[in-house]
């Protein structure tokens, strides 16, 4: 039977990934957030997850506002790399795991979450600008991935207690699956930061520390809360960190945070998590 191993939450900003193709590991702007991705390297090496089942948004690359679903899932074996305006990074196409795909899709429906399902469309910087901060490119990539598309651009936006019972129901169905395998979740987004508006540049690193403290010991008081709060206390794009939420729903009611790094360098506050 599949199972879920642990959970990953990352900021997912593009320029993690530019920093990253362009080589800046030792840059001083950079290192320390590179350095805070090591021991998650190190920890997915170790665990060796055959799936990464991936909460991201897409930045209005392959979905746009003309049809932009709350909750989509990639059920294909194989996703492009998007070109978002530069040419697609010079990263190998991403191997999905149908099979697992179309099992949970197929049982999230029975549990009433009416998500869309999608094939042969290209994956945008939401995905891989953390993903190859985590794991090696070459030869290939080591493992597959389960995409799913969250809807936190345009409203309505799913609240946060749903974000956190579709992790469970996720979970529900990967350990369903009948296929030996382990299975990591990722969830991406935030922290801090707000793009538009009067308080374009807001952050706010005390909000920040207390997300990364109760998304491990007490997810049930952010899922209790409105996306109107996660706005005000994180800027309005940060109100994205509700796709960590699918991750730790996903996560057993107890886990133990083995790694956390926070880094706010500039518009937005960076950070990543691991948890058993």
């Amino acid at each position: 039977m599949a199972r879920i191993i642990g959970g990953i939450g990352t900021s997912h900003v593009p320029t993690i990934g530019m920093a990253f193709d362009k080589g800046k590991q030792d840059d001083p702007d950079w290192k320390p957030l590179f350095k805070g991705y090591e021991p998650v390297r190190k920890w997915l090496a170790e665990k060796k997850p055959d799936v990464l089942f991936f909460c991201f948004n897409d930045h209005a690359t392959t979905f746009f506002f003309d049809h932009y679903p709350t909750f989509a899932l990639g059920v294909s074996e194989r996703y492009a790399i998007a070109d978002e305006g530069l040419g697609p990074r010079k990263i190998p196409p991403l191997e999905g795991h149908a099979g697992l795909a179309r099992h949970i899709a197929r049982s999230l429906v029975e549990d009433e979450f009416d998500i869309s399902v999608f094939q042969d469309q290209p994956l945008d910087h939401g995905l891989h600008s953390p993903l190859t901060m985590m794991w090696p490119t070459q030869p290939d990539w080591p493992g597959r991935v389960v995409p799913l598309v969250v809807n936190v651009i345009q409203h309505p936006l799913p609240k946060p207690g749903r974000c956190y019972r579709l992790g469970k129901a996720i979970r529900k169905a990967i350990e369903a699956y009948p296929e030996d395998l382990k299975v990591a979740m990722v969830g991406t987004g935030g922290l801090s930061h707000q793009m538009i508006g009067e308080r374009a540049g807001f952050n706010n690193e005390q909000w920040d520390l207390e997300f990364l403290e109760l998304i491990e010991r007490d997810p049930e008081r952010l899922a209790a809360m409105k996306i109107e709060d996660f706005a005000r206390l994180g800027g309005n794009e940060g109100a994205e960190v509700i796709m960590w939420l699918i991750m730790r729903g996903a996560l057993a009611p107890k886990v133990r945070k083995v790694h956390q790094n926070y880094y706010l360098p500039m518009t937005t506050a960076m950070a990543v998590a691991v948890f058993e």
